[in-house]
C-alpha cells in the first residue's frame, strides 16, 4: 500500500477531512516533541505534551496560509521554536509571581506513546547531570543571540534541516545559507565562552560540522 503524499494529504487536511488530520499528527508528532525536547533541556515530557498540543492547535488554524515554498515538518519546526518560546517565558513569568513548576525525571505518556527518553547507552549519572547543566547554558546563550542566528541554529542542529532546506525554508542562496551560519555559531560562541567563564572547554567547537 503506497503512502499517500504530503501534499494531498495536506489538501485534504484543508477540506476537514477528520482521518487526514489524524494522519499529519501521526506523521509528524514525534518528531515534533523531539525538536521541542531538544530546545529545552529543562522541559519534562508533560512540558513536551503541552506545548505539541499547542503547537498542532496553531497547524489547524493556520495551515491555510502554508502554500507549501518549504517542507511541511519545516514550517512545523519554526512553529514549535516559537510555541516553545512563549511557554517557558509563561513558565518564568509564573516562577517570579511564586508559582512552581513540578520536575520529572521519569515522566511518560501513556496516551500518545511519545517516547522521547535517552538511549539506555547513557552515560553515568553524574556525566548526564553535567551534560544537563551545559545544555541548559548552551540554551541560555541561544537566548541571548536571539533573532536570525537563533532561528538557523535552531532549524539546523536541533531541526537536522540540510543546507538545501535551509537555503528554501528561509529563502537564501547556499553560500548566503552557509556564510549566516558560520558567522552566527562564531557569535554565539562568544556568547556561550561567556556563560561557561568557568569551563575549560568551549561548548560549541570551532570547527562545526560541514554541510
Amino acid at each position: 500500500m503506497s503512502v499517500e503524499s504530503e501534499p494531498n494529504l495536506l489538501a485534504r487536511c484543508r477540506q476537514g477531512e477528520a482521518d487526514a488530520w489524524d494522519e499529519l499528527f501521526d506523521r509528524h508528532y514525534a518528531a515534533a516533541g523531539r525538536f521541542v525536547f531538544q530546545l529545552g533541556s529543562d522541559f519534562t515530557h508533560e512540558d513536551v505534551e503541552e506545548i505539541c498540543q499547542e503547537v498542532f492547535l496553531s497547524v489547524i488554524r493556520n495551515l491555510k496560509s502554508f502554500h507549501g515554498s518549504s517542507q511541511f515538518q519545516t514550517w512545523l519546526f519554526r512553529i514549535a521554536a516559537n510555541k516553545a518560546r512563549d511557554y517557558r517565558e509563561r513558565r518564568h513569568a509564573a516562577k517570579r509571581g511564586g508559582g512552581q513548576t513540578p520536575l520529572s525525571l521519569q515522566a511518560e505518556d501513556a496516551e500518545t506513546g511519545l517516547t522521547l527518553d535517552p538511549p539506555s547507552q547513557a552515560p553515568s549519572p553524574d556525566v548526564d547531570l553535567m551534560n544537563v547543566e551545559r545544555a541548559e547554558l548552551v540554551r541560555e546563550a541561544l537566548e541571548q543571540i536571539g533573532g536570525p542566528c537563533r532561528e538557523i541554529i535552531e532549524l539546523r542542529y536541533f531541526g537536522d534541516l540540510s543546507y538545501d532546506e535551509l537555503s528554501r525554508e528561509l529563502e537564501l542562496n547556499a553560500k548566503t545559507v552557509s556564510s549566516r551560519l558560520s558567522k552566527c555559531l562564531d557569535k554565539l560562541e562568544v556568547i556561550a565562552r561567556k556563560i561557561f567563564s568557568g569551563e575549560k572547554s568551549a561548548p560549541f567547537p570551532s570547527n562545526m560540522p560541514s554541510p
